[in-house]
């Protein structure tokens, strides 16, 4: 079991992949009586210090329908300078500049070792990133006073060459210029009035289409020509000067401030790394998108007013924030947001804005807390070469062989709709695609992947091992196209004949993992916590009866393989999570889940 383990260790290393199961099960029918989907956790920018990174583009395979990455899977015949591809057995001739190669002088994409590989590919100029502070100023001044101070701060850890921009709001939202000589200047929108992409664009003079690198923009400029004109706007920034009356909740715009954000930056940003960073101290209260009414009589909902349809804003204002979460989403742009108040500010409806577009949600008491600021602080990490830890717009495609199909991803991605020979018709999450998109990503972001077994019983899969292709292009933080795959197999294994091999390769944490992700797209998709925890249960004892070892009417028998003891407590404690639970949690609290 210990080789095993390392097995499974070292391929996460490596590869950023880890398998539910390690042998596959050889058909269809045995599949479906594993209980525990047949899946993968993936993490497509892992972290490695030794990955080999190729400056050209990658060999693909011929066939229109397949066009998969030359890789260490492949069979090679040197002397006709051919290569098969191990997804469809095209062969495949060696472009020009491969003639050299031999068994002895192979090119990294066909060394063993290097089932992960990078390339940086030049598609075009290298475009800037893109960070646009949305500021709320309904906030107490110490605390606003601590925001700029780690606002300020970031500016010293932002790449000289991104593009800034500052939004501010209270009841009035204020779009400030950059570069305005002798006073400052800002474009301010009514918080209570709904504007569309066209209105905004027409309201702030902006030419749809142009280049990321167009520096005409006087709302997001490169921080190399800006840093004293933004800092000096980030420090002229004062509480909302609008008077709250006794017994009133201040008027806070924050749907109309996002709206303008999103709007500023899908008309002349499409496609180019960007993040809206939202900075929240309480709930909208009015405008699209309010949370609360400005009455303090009125008290914010709870989850036995949402149970109960008793929570009149939620349902607009949860479909304002998931349509601008796809208008973000689609142009890859992501939206950050950082709460600092003890009260709630109505994360549960603002969800989808991290969900969709990958963004980090960030709940703290206060913005001069040491939590908000150390959290703020980690997402400008920098790896060994001094690069910061994220990448932009990543689109991920899965290749397949025959033997196996594409059940859906669950995760901070969005479905690119591709729909191919090797998609199943079952769908787990995202599905009835093959290809997936996340507008930003870290080392640590991880996807669930699931596939399907399509070998029908008695027709065994060919060959002994099946294989998947993750191939994922991304925009790297210096601006650059890269493109990293990862090749992967495992052995078939009839689940009758060799029950106990299929059982040495399950791995119980990813499988703990997949099953917590399908059980929460469950609760949120169905809404019916009660129905979920049943299927969990269901679920776990269908596993210890498939691979449990014990004597019936004799509870003290029961035996489970050492690589699956640990999976009940797994299940244990996710029930009881506040992942499916929301016993003394607030919404917002369960929305950040």
């Amino acid at each position: 079991m210990g080789s095993f383990q390392d097995y499974i260790f070292e391929n996460e290393e490596r590869d950023g992949v880890r398998f539910s199961w390690n042998v596959w099960p050889s058909n269809r029918l045995e599949a479906t009586r594993m209980v525990v989907p047949l899946g993968c956790t993936y993490t497509p920018l892992k972290e490695r210090l030794d990955l080999p990174e190729l400056c050209y583009e990658p060999v693909l395979c011929s066939r229109g329908s397949c066009k998969a990455v030359l890789n260490p899977l492949c069979q090679v015949d040197y002397r006709a300078k051919l290569w098969v591809c191990n997804f469809c057995l095209q062969r495949n001739p060696f472009p020009p500049h491969y003639q050299g190669i031999t068994e002895q002088h192979q090119p990294a994409e066909l060394i063993p070792n290097f089932s992960t590989i990078e390339y940086t590919v030049n598609r075009g100029a290298p475009t800037p990133l893109i960070y646009l502070f949305v500021v709320d100023t309904c906030v107490e001044e110490d605390d606003l006073q601590a925001l700029k101070e780690t606002l300020q701060m970031s500016l010293s850890l932002i790449p000289q060459n991104a593009l800034v921009g500052l939004i501010s709001f209270g009841k009035m939202v204020l779009v400030h210029e950059l570069g305005a000589e002798g006073i400052s200047k800002a474009f301010v929108f009514k918080g209570s009035k709904e504007l569309n992409g066209k209105q905004i664009q027409d309201f702030l003079n902006l030419t749809p289409g142009a280049h990321a690198s167009n520096t005409s923009n006087k709302f997001l400029q490169p921080l190399s020509k800006c840093d004293m004109s933004i800092s000096d706007l980030i420090e002229e920034l004062q509480p909302d000067p609008w008077p709250v009356a006794t017994g009133k909740r201040p008027l806070r715009s924050v749907g109309v401030a996002l709206s303008i954000a999103v709007g500023l930056l899908e008309s002349v940003y499409v496609n180019c790394g960007a993040r809206i960073m939202l900075f929240l101290g309480g709930p909208g209260t009015q405008g699209p998108g309010m949370i609360v009414g400005e009455d303090l009589k009125e008290a914010i909902r709870s989850h036995h007013d949402i149970d109960k349809n008793d929570a009149p804003y939620l349902k607009k204002a949860s479909r304002f924030y998931e349509g601008l979460a796809k208008r973000a989403a689609k142009n890859g742009h992501t939206i950050d947001i950082f709460s600092a108040a003890l009260h709630q500010t109505g994360l549960h409806e603002m969800r989808h804005l991290t969900m969709q577009t990958g963004g980090h949600m960030v709940l703290a008491d206060a913005f001069a807390t040491t939590l908000f600021k150390q959290s703020y602080q980690m997402l400008f990490s920098k790896n060994d070469k001094g690069e910061h830890k994220m990448g932009f717009n990543v689109n991920i495609e899965i290749k397949t062989t025959r033997e196996l199909k594409v059940a859906g991803a669950l995760g901070p991605c969005f479905s690119l709709e591709r729909k191919t020979p090797n998609v199943s018709d079952t769908e787990i999450g995202i599905g009835g695609t093959n290809a997936w998109q996340l507008c930003s990503a870290d080392p640590t972001t991880t996807l669930a992947m699931f596939f399907e077994v399509s070998s029908q019983q008695g027709q065994p899969p060919a060959g002994g091992r099946g294989a998947i292709q993750f191939i994922s292009q991304y925009q790297h933080i210096s601006g650059t196209k890269r493109i990293r795959v990862t090749t992967l197999a495992r052995h078939w294994a009839d689940p009758i004949a060799n029950i106990q091999q299929v059982a040495a390769g399950f791995d119980q944490e990813v499988s703990a993992a997949l099953m917590a992700r399908i059980a929460v797209n469950r609760n949120e998709t169905d809404n019916d916590g009660p129905d979920v925890l049943r299927w969990l249960d269901r679920m776990l004892i269908r596993l210890c009866q498939k691979f449990g070892d014990f004597q019936k009417e004799d509870s003290n028998s029961f035996k489970f393989p050492d690589n699956f003891t640990l999976y009940p407590q797994f299940m244990f404690h996710l029930r009881r999570s506040m992942f499916l639970q929301v016993f003394n949690n607030s919404p917002g609290s369960n929305g950040r889940c």
